[in-house]
């Protein structure tokens, strides 16, 4: 554990604060922020041993920082001290919720005037225990060399904050080059609109959606489809097995397909037609008033 209080000469703070929403933060969090201003009250570890020296000290650091809205939680940076094993950061983390707060394994960045990211780790912050309700505990934290983004690190204006996962980026339309120089630009916009009008595949999921579907003249079958990527990956396709079942319940087609080269990015909907030759299908007349079109046994 980190030598916690040692006497310093100055009040002057080092780093900025940072502040974020509590459901940013903890995704059973459904409290909203507000603009209900709160002064969190400082609060120390019940395992800490304060003096009277470094009580007033907190305490009037702890008095000069700005209000939280309701429903924030931040990190202001005091003090940053370089040591033989890294960087250690002295920070209040300040809560403006009306319950307590229990952290986890937490990950943390140390972010430079310019917005650089000067380190990264993932701290165990149970132990910093519970933190009351509407409080402010002063904590330090260690950044070993091996967490440093750089060699250089700024005395002033740096900030301590946490790293939120990036928002879900929105599923969108892709679509091969091939595709895109022959779609009429109107055929491109109706693909979009209806992308962004129906409910996108859950996550990691990829499933299928038909277009469009018509039997040439030489008896071949035409099936257009929506292949519909959840996944936050991209994903390649060699081989498919698809299948036609009509309004009846029939299956109409069955056939495999193979691709030297079939890519759909992460979170799209590329559009696709697949031929069925005559020889491949199944039966005469089908009902297309409603239709699908799926892998086998994945009905």
């Amino acid at each position: 554990m980190l030598s916690f209080f040692k006497r310093k000469k100055t009040t002057q703070q080092e780093g900025l604060d940072s502040v974020v929403d509590s459901n940013e933060l903890f995704e059973d969090e459904a409290a909203a922020t507000t603009d209900i201003e709160v002064k969190p009250e400082l609060s120390f570890h019940p395992n800490w041993t304060v003096s009277v020296e470094e009580r007033y000290y907190y305490q009037f650091l702890n008095n000069e920082q700005q209000p939280l809205k309701e429903n924030q939680l931040s990190l202001s940076g005091i003090e940053l001290k370089q040591t033989e094993e890294g960087y250690v950061v002295t920070a209040l983390v300040r809560s403006s919720l009306a319950k307590p707060v229990t952290f986890q394994e937490t990950p943390l960045l140390l972010i430079g005037p310019n917005g650089e990211i000067l380190a990264r780790k993932v701290f165990n912050l149970s132990e910093l225990g519970e933190l009351p309700p509407k409080s402010s505990r002063p904590w330090k934290f260690l950044f070993e060399k091996h967490t440093l983004k750089t060699n250089e690190i700024p005395a002033t204006d740096w900030k301590l904050a946490f790293e939120l996962k990036a928002a879900p980026k929105a599923h969108s339309l892709d679509l091969a080059e091939s595709w895109e120089k022959s779609l009429a630009d109107e055929d491109k916009q109706k693909l979009q609109a209806l992308v962004q009008s129906i409910q996108p595949p859950k996550p990691g999921e990829v499933n299928f959606m038909g277009l469009q579907i018509k039997q040439a003249e030489n008896g071949d079958l035409h099936a257009t489809l929506l292949i519909r990527n959840g996944s936050d990956k991209n994903i390649q396709l060699h081989q498919l097995p698809l299948q036609v079942e009509d309004a009846a319940g029939d299956i109409v087609a069955r056939g495999g397909f193979t691709f030297d080269s079939f890519e759909i990015k992460a979170n799209t909907s590329k559009p696709w037609t697949f031929i069925f030759p005559k020889s491949l299908v199944l039966k005469e007349h089908p009902d297309f008033s409603t239709w699908k079109v799926y892998p086998p046994q994945s009905n």
